[in-house]
């Protein structure tokens, strides 16, 4: 699985169920994000919803790369693992149902997540745009335990004008090398990804 290096799979994909990552997205400090760890109130008139009003509401967005981060570790918090494997690009040659399920087992141990992003740098090249993005992210355990990560997530969209043979390919995650450290998640955020 060439989704996220190794470094950051050992551990991170040791560990699912991200919980409480949802938006609305909070700045802590110029140019990052902070996705917090609590959940708006429920809408009026939830009570009268068929289905229980959920702790994590679901949120997709491609729009920013910051987005799809975003959106992929609230799927994982959902437990939509098959919805959170979406944001990565995928190789058509491989096995995909064995990625997938490799993907999805990794989630095992983690009780929630809490995430910082900075801010995204794009460059575009032959009609697709790239996107690097630094990120920190602290999961705790269902032990217990705390571990933190950080590092940069690459994510591409070929330009939708360009796009004329489906399926349509949205922006997508290509690459995420993250690694273990420790510290508070304002303090491990890398300043930029430029270097990666």
């Amino acid at each position: 699985m060439d989704k996220l290096s190794v470094t950051a799979a050992a551990v991170l994909m040791a560990s699912p169920a991200f919980a409480q990552v949802a938006p609305p997205v909070t700045p802590v400090a110029e140019d990052v994000t902070v996705v917090p760890g609590e959940v708006e109130a429920p809408p009026p008139g939830a009570d009268d919803l068929d289905e229980p009003v959920s702790d994590n509401p679901y949120y997709d967005d491609r729009s920013t790369a910051a987005a799809v981060i975003e959106s992929l570790y609230n799927a994982i918090s959902r437990s939509e693992y098959l919805r959170a494997w979406s944001y990565f690009t995928h190789d058509d040659d491989n096995d995909l149902q064995a990625d997938f399920e490799a993907f999805a087992s990794g989630y095992e141990n983690t009780e929630s997540v809490q995430l910082v992003v900075g801010p995204e740098v794009t460059e575009g090249s032959a009609g697709t745009i790239y996107y690097t993005i630094p990120a920190a992210i602290e999961a705790t355990m269902t032990d217990g335990t705390t571990a933190s990560f950080a590092g940069c997530y690459t994510l591409r969209l070929a330009e939708p004008a360009v796009q004329a043979m489906p399926p349509f390919r949205p922006m997508a995650i290509t690459e995420g090398k993250l690694s273990a450290v420790e510290g508070q998640l304002e303090d491990i955020l890398p300043g930029s990804c430029e270097a990666q």
